[in-house]
């Protein structure tokens, strides 16, 4: 499959916060999906790692750099899930655009492999991008001027780890792992900052 295939493919995952929005599910049936939808993932990860089972699937979905670890589209779904089980949706649903609509862009901007830091100006658009998709919510979970700043920070540490691969033990850290919490941290951090809910609302309370 081509980069361009696997970036309509990531940019489809557009549709979990999407039946949220058009009041399908409720939040809490949301989140639930996405534990599901999370382990079903992880499940057919076991099966592909361990016990070896090969399917022509994977080889569409998969680069080749992910033949031997967890693939990409796990720790996706891995951090977006996370997020949305710790806080509501004025933190999660930016966080989870910022990867699911402004990782596809910012690649199809950038001309970096995995493991090289993206051009100073693919993390401006990154941030630009980012910032749009989250200040409807970050405002609606706060006030103008708090969520807007909120959206900015948000939108600017989603935007570095988008374009700063760290490399640990010699492997560069997926940013599939890292924009939704990033993000979702700056967002927290600059509510909290202002004395404004930060929607931690653990599912589980």
């Amino acid at each position: 499959m081509s980069e361009y295939g696997r970036r309509l493919i990531h940019a489809s995952g557009v549709g979990m916060p999407a039946i949220y929005l058009l009041d399908i599910v409720t939040w809490r049936e949301l989140r639930y999906f996405m534990l599901v939808v999370t382990g079903i993932v992880f499940t057919l990860e076991f099966l592909r790692l361990v016990v070896g089972l090969d399917h022509p699937i994977y080889d569409e979905i998969t680069r080749p750099y992910e033949q031997h670890a967890v693939a990409g589209y796990a720790l996706y779904m891995l951090s977006m899930t996370g997020v949305a089980v710790l806080f509501g949706p004025a933190v999660t649903i930016p966080a989870m655009l910022m990867l699911i609509l402004g990782d596809p862009i910012s690649g199809e901007l950038g001309d970096n492999t995995a493991d090289e830091h993206k051009r100073p100006a693919v993390v401006a658009a990154m941030f630009g991008v980012c910032f749009v998709l989250a200040v409807p919510f970050t405002v609606a979970g706060s006030t103008l001027g708090v969520g807007a700043v909120a959206a900015a920070v948000g939108a600017a540490v989603g935007a570095v780890a988008d374009g700063i691969k760290p490399v640990v033990r010699g492997v560069a850290v997926d940013d599939n792992l890292t924009i939704p919490p990033v993000a979702a941290a700056g967002i927290v951090v600059t509510f909290w900052l202002f004395g404004v809910d930060t929607g931690f609302d653990p599912l589980w309370l």
